[in-house]
């Protein structure tokens, strides 16, 4: 079975486990991601202590990450422009992203840059400003 990093309560990195987990599925419009790094934002992590829970409560267990780098395994029916075997950074709204394998949506997706290691690339998807995003000088 595959694994990914699980908490059962809010708490620092000690609550954290990991565990088997089903291998998830894609559905239309997604895109199944065997994941070879994943960020982990300052956000995450307070959601994780219990520090937003208010605002976004956590549903045990729970996962957490949001950005990845990976290589897609499986298309969900619909997909287009992306295929089997295709290096892609992206984001998954499902704190999901820190386990072997993650389901994204296929507009949360980008091809990996060519050049930029795994680590780098499983970082870059939140931090990183997209083209649409303009920012003042």
């Amino acid at each position: 079975m595959p694994k990914a990093v699980r908490f059962e309560e809010y708490g620092g990195i000690n609550v954290l486990k990991v565990v088997d987990v089903d291998r998830p599925v894609p559905q239309a419009g997604q895109v199944l991601v065997q994941v070879k790094a994943a960020g982990i934002n300052p956000g995450e992590a307070a959601i994780r202590e219990g520090l937003f829970a208010e605002l976004w409560p956590a549903t045990f267990p729970s996962g957490q990450g949001s950005d990845f780098a990976g290589v897609v395994v499986e298309l969900g029916s619909g997909v287009d422009g992306f295929a089997v075997g295709d290096e892609v950074i992206g984001f998954t709204d499902n704190r999901a992203s820190h386990a072997e394998f993650v389901v994204a949506e296929v507009t949360n997706l980008t091809a990996k840059p060519a050049g930029v290691s795994w680590e780098q690339a499983g970082a870059l998807f939140v931090a990183a400003p997209r083209p649409t995003q303009q920012f003042a000088p």
